[in-house]
């Protein structure tokens, strides 16, 4: 594996807890292996020395008339200057509006819309149920297909627009798959979108992290209406996430939540709502979290979005490479190499003739590697990768709906943040071709209503590594 422009090592050195000890079950401790990054990331130093110092300073925001009131107000707006500048958005269109997380966000703007219940609302097969539930409470929902390796099929997206044509109000596309990192040409969807009548929104979850993102500028036909973001996938999990959209939505309408902060005035008979963004947060906001994130975009910028895609880009070539000859995994999406740049490194695979849950506890107490398995809130994508019948689905919804999850249908995914390194794939390679040639050594049982799996007789005692 060659080397990109920084050394992953210095990345890793910004990581809390890169160092960390897990106990496995022979006995010893081994260094955690993180794997599990398109669920979550862990914290960059810099953003918890951030976090440390503005606590001495952390006090109410926008409505405080003492110092520290003022030093964090300026924090706050700081914070939002900061992400709107890392996604490419202007003062004069954009808002960004700080929430929870991106399921927060879509949430939000399902409500903000003007949609009815007649109007259609075009989202993807590959979508996180955050961007898909949402719109189908508020509207008529139609889903773009996906081909078998789980890309976006873009002529069934103009099939769908031609059809439904003065009707799509709002095309809700992924900006990159967290199952098997597609990456769908969201500048494309835009144009194609944009010349339907519509608007459209990028969830930005799994993407930010990753890849430059350019919202642009309203007259540029290729803009982003709206994306979301979480800072919990950016290195910062204190609890935030962003809405950026266009201003003029957001500067009429109500707010779904309504309270402190939303409001102008408030007499007995009449409400007269704040500005954009300040009527859609309503309630004291997570001032900490979007320091948070404000710090975490600040390191991703230092380190470079370009030469973090390139690291990622050559881990996820490697894995592929030292993957594939093992003969029982099946790698499902995009498994050629030449187009691991226009892709996330993310790796759903199966180990033929053992259950997911199995593979990734073995992962977990042999290896003290960290993965995460099932269907990663995208049931529907998974079931087309999979190829299951309509009749083997129906099976699977009755059984879980029987709190059944024995032989529930779903995948491993091994996903990299900026810090993994070609040593750690080593590690998990090795393990896979292990387990797929049955040398792991625990005995394992199943618990039939969740479908996990545990070690038998070993149960570490986790207040032993941290307890409140």
């Amino acid at each position: 594996m060659s080397t990109t422009s920084t050394d992953p090592l210095s990345v890793r050195q910004r990581i809390v807890g890169i160092d960390q000890q897990v106990p496995v079950l022979d006995g010893s401790l081994r260094p955690y292996i993180n794997f599990d990054n398109a669920a979550s990331t862990p914290t960059l130093q810099d953003v918890l020395d951030t976090v440390s110092e503005f606590m001495h300073w952390y006090s109410s925001v926008h409505r405080g008339t003492g110092f520290k009131s003022k030093v964090a107000t300026q924090a706050y707006d700081d914070a939002r200057r900061i992400v709107a500048d890392f996604v490419g958005a202007n003062q004069k269109d954009h808002i960004v509006i700080f929430g929870k997380n991106t399921t927060d966000a879509i949430n939000k703007l399902s409500y903000r819309l003007p949609l009815k219940k007649d109007d259609v609302v075009l989202v993807s097969l590959l979508e996180h149920h955050s961007n898909d539930l949402p719109w189908r409470a508020q509207a008529h929902v139609e889903h773009i297909k996906a081909d078998e390796l789980g890309r976006l099929d873009v002529a069934d997206l103009d099939r769908l627009l031609e059809v439904y044509r003065g009707r799509v109000k709002l095309v809700a596309i992924t900006g990159a798959s967290n199952v098997t990192g597609h990456l769908p040409d969201i500048h494309a969807i835009a144009k194609k979108a944009h010349a339907a009548g519509a608007e459209i929104l990028i969830d930005c979850a799994q993407l930010a992290p990753h890849r430059r993102v350019t919202m642009g500028d309203l007259s540029d036909p290729a803009h982003l209406d709206y994306i979301s973001i979480s800072a919990h996938k950016m290195y910062a999990p204190f609890g935030t996430g962003a809405l950026i959209g266009r201003k003029d939505t957001f500067e009429k309408g109500e707010p779904e939540y309504r309270g402190g902060g939303t409001i102008e005035i408030v007499t007995v008979d009449n409400v007269e709502w704040a500005g954009a963004p300040d009527r859609d947060e309503a309630g004291s906001p997570n001032v900490a979290g979007a320091v948070a994130l404000a710090a975490a975009i600040k390191a991703l910028n230092d380190i470079g979005m370009d030469v973090i895609a390139e690291h990622e880009a050559e881990l996820t070539a490697y894995a592929l490479e030292q993957l594939k000859p093992i003969e029982q995994l099946e790698i499902y999406g995009e498994t050629d190499v030449a187009t691991v740049r226009n892709r996330l490194g993310v790796i759903p695979l199966n180990v033929t003739g053992l259950s997911h849950f199995l593979v990734a506890t073995i992962l977990g107490a042999e290896y003290g590697i960290g993965v995460r398995n099932g269907c990663f809130c995208a049931h529907p994508y998974l079931l087309h990768l999979m190829r299951l019948s309509p009749e083997e689905s129906d099976r699977v919804r009755h059984d879980i709906l029987s709190n059944n999850r024995h032989d529930m249908p779903g995948l491993v995914r091994i996903s990299f943040g900026m810090y993994n390194t070609a040593a750690e794939v080593d590690v998990v390679v090795q393990a896979l071709r292990d387990i797929a040639q049955d040398k792991y050594a625990g005995q394992y049982g199943q618990d039939v209503k969740s479908g996990e799996y545990h070690a038998v007789n070993w149960q570490p005692d986790l207040a032993q590594y941290f307890k409140l």
